[in-house]
């Protein structure tokens, strides 16, 4: 049973009459249990517990919950900035003949959604978020902002409460593992040229794409793609366009097939 599905039985909300501060108490109790082992698995070591349990605090926890404390918005916000200038000192680092415009397409590829996603999953973030059971489910059916949000926000905790080298630390090894699995990749690749190239070598013929939803306003709308191989569902993904959707949901697909 995953964390959030633990304090949600645990912890729902409080009756009128009932002794918050003790319910409060236990729940900061059962966090901290819970943080011993996260704190192993990120391999840094916490010293602001409260600033690493609002990093995992999705706002969609607190509303369950009906809590008025802060979601980790703030600290996604700064950790996109931490996140950008590590990464850009690494390609800077290591790419030595790589002039203004190649070192940026670069970054981009290592710091977009499917990136922080993938750095995310390589430590079993969704684990420890603490959200509610609907946004846990939208993760389970490929949905992954939640995640790569989340990311950044725990890029920001460790930088707050270790400063920037932690944080660097953190991030260069993370990046180094993704990078040596195939997890990302700094040039361009196109997962739905080899997701065909891959049906048809096996005989699993053309590969189908079909839109399953599409979310937000206009301006900031994120579409959820499915693709079918030999007409089995072998991937879901989501992008701010249609095009990064198939694409995220061919690497899904290419994940599984492999």
């Amino acid at each position: 049973m995953g964390l959030v599905k633990k304090l949600l039985k645990r912890f729902s909300p409080s009756p009128r009459g009932s002794h918050t501060d003790e319910r409060e108490a236990a729940q900061r109790s059962f966090l901290v249990s819970n943080l011993k082992k996260f704190q192993k698995i990120i391999g840094y070591s916490i010293r602001s517990q409260g600033l690493f349990v609002q990093a995992l605090l999705h706002r969609s926890f607190l509303q369950r919950m009906n809590h008025p404390g802060r979601s980790n918005e703030r600290l996604e916000f700064l950790g996109d900035s931490v996140l950008n200038l590590i990464i850009a000192e690494y390609l800077y680092q290591h790419y030595l003949n790589a002039d203004e415009g190649e070192l940026t397409k670069r970054r981009s590829r290592l710091v977009n959604h499917k990136a922080l996603a993938a750095y995310a999953k390589d430590i079993s973030l969704s684990d420890f978020i603490l959200m509610s059971p609907s946004a846990a489910q939208s993760i389970g059916k490929g949905g992954d902002t939640i995640i790569a949000d989340t990311y950044e926000a725990l890029v920001a905790a460790i930088y707050l409460d270790g400063g920037y080298e932690n944080a660097k630390k953190f991030v260069r090894r993370q990046v180094q593992s993704a990078l040596k699995k195939g997890l990302v990749a700094t040039a361009d690749q196109n997962y739905k040229s080899m997701l065909l190239e891959h049906a048809q070598a096996n005989g699993l013929g053309v590969p189908r794409y079909t839109i399953v939803k599409q979310e937000g306003p206009d301006h900031d709308r994120t579409f959820t793609v499915e693709v079918y191989v030999n007409e089995a569902r072998k991937g879901s993904g989501s992008g701010k366009n249609k095009k990064e959707a198939e694409q995220a949901a061919a690497y899904k697909a290419l994940e599984k097939l492999r």
